[in-house]
């Protein structure tokens, strides 16, 4: 099955792996993925109060940074969604540079201006919002 405007990414660098390679170079494996950036975003985990670390296509929006929760347009928001939603404070790693941030859904009046970022450089977003009746949240994330 083809959805129109969809480019299926290399795969080969996902997950814990895409984490542990992004901190061991800063960022020289695995920022650049697919021809997005990606970022490390770390997270308080609602139940465990344990860290959890996520790779992220990232897009900037002045100082802050944008993620978005697509989880490929599945019908259930991301966990670690779920996490910022209960404790938005997290931490950030783009290339070598860590930092703390403030994590925030982007209202429903910033959102439009704010995908249209996003989708510039990952345009598979537009098709992961076809693929689900839920409304896929952007995240900014304000640093602290």
């Amino acid at each position: 099955m083809s959805e129109k405007g969809y480019k299926a990414p290399d795969t080969s660098l996902l997950g814990d792996e895409h984490v542990k390679r992004y901190e061991e170079t800063d960022g020289e494996v695995g920022h650049e993925w697919n021809g997005a950036k990606c970022l490390v975003l770390t997270t308080t985990g609602r139940r465990s109060g344990e860290r959890r670390k996520v790779p992220l296509i990232y897009g900037r929006d002045g100082d802050s940074l944008l993620v978005i929760a697509s989880m490929g347009g599945a019908p259930n928001h991301p966990k670690w969604y779920l996490n910022v939603s209960e404790a938005p404070d997290v931490e950030v790693q783009v290339l070598g540079d860590k930092f703390s941030a403030t994590a925030r859904t982007a209202s429903s009046e910033e959102k439009p201006r704010l995908w249209k970022i996003m989708t510039e450089d990952w345009p598979n977003y537009d098709v992961y919002k076809e693929r689900t009746d839920r409304d896929i949240p952007l995240v900014v994330l304000e640093p602290s």
